[in-house]
């Protein structure tokens, strides 16, 4: 968990991060949100001399914005939690909570400050546990009539002898070419458990042919994945980040070639890195709460 006080202007006043705990099940993760959540504001108040104004917070899974409800996650295992009215209840009743999903928010953030800044149309994509999209419209991120849009992380990209999703189905993008997948590739490649994505990429830019061949396994499912998504999409920008991102030319090279050889009509979008790293879904969560406070002053 990634938590910042942040300012109207976009600064980073202050940040702090902690484990989430997962493996201690769905209630655990809730209330380490509202216990992390109410230390933030009392620190806040110590430090600045006032308590935070309105609260932004981001989930992963299908999310319901409007009514401030986490939907589901098949990474943390929760339904239908009420986290808005949850947060209004530890932090104080009149202290506005926005409620958002955690790559659309980080899309929020690079759409308006970051590598998509200026962009009519762009899909960011982040690379870590799992993988989903953010589609950004004029400033925008479009959630989909049901909390779910840009899930590309569960596009099925090899369902004949892929790897089972906690989705239910067989060869879901995400099983083959996030972070964590490569990781999980490269540790049983090199017989090493503790073996990372970092870890295959540091091998494959030593030119190890095991480490390039898992690295060119995920880099082919990704740009099938990607194709699929801008055949629908058609974004004018593709941001690629997540910890995958931070190998640099190592992955972009490849799927830049990868993503040119496979589209045939469609036009081939500019393919970028993200600009804000794992700030990207704090900041997103501070424009959400700032978006709050001014859709409040604007109805008054």
């Amino acid at each position: 968990m990634k938590a910042a006080l942040i300012g109207p202007d976009n600064e980073l006043l202050y940040e702090d991060r902690r484990a989430t705990d997962r493996e201690r099940g769905p209630d655990a993760v809730a209330e380490g949100i509202l216990g992390f959540a109410a230390e933030l504001r009392d620190h806040g108040a110590h430090k600045f001399g006032a308590a935070p104004e309105a609260v932004g917070v981001a989930v992963p899974g299908i999310v319901d914005d409007a009514n401030g409800v986490a939907v589901y996650s098949a990474n943390i295992g929760w339904r239908d939690l009420p986290l808005r009215a949850l947060l209004q209840e530890r932090l104080g009743a009149g202290l506005p909570v926005a409620l958002g999903h955690d790559v659309r928010t980080g899309g929020l953030a690079e759409g308006r400050i970051g590598a998509g800044d200026g962009v009519d149309r762009f899909l960011f994509v982040p690379l870590g546990t799992g993988i989903a999209g953010a589609i950004g419209i004029d400033g925008r991120v479009e959630p989909g009539a049901h909390g779910s849009a840009g899930e590309i992380g569960h596009i099925t990209v090899r369902p004949q002898d892929g790897p089972e999703c906690r989705c239910g189905q067989r060869g879901c993008l995400e099983m083959l070419a996030s972070a964590a997948a490569v990781g999980r590739a490269w540790a049983a490649a090199s017989g090493d458990a503790t073996m990372t994505a970092a870890d295959c990429a540091e091998a494959v830019g030593a030119g190890d042919p095991a480490a390039l061949a898992v690295w060119h396994d995920a880099v082919d499912a990704l740009a099938a994945g990607l194709v699929t998504a801008l055949t629908l999409l058609d974004p004018r920008t593709l941001i690629v980040g997540g910890g995958l991102a931070e190998a640099g030319d190592l992955l972009f090279v490849p799927l830049r070639e990868a993503v040119r050889e496979r589209v045939t009509f469609q036009q081939l979008p500019t393919i970028v890195p993200a600009a804000l790293g794992d700030a990207a879904g704090c900041l997103g969560a501070g424009l959400l709460a700032w978006d709050l406070l001014s859709a409040e002053v604007s109805s008054r």
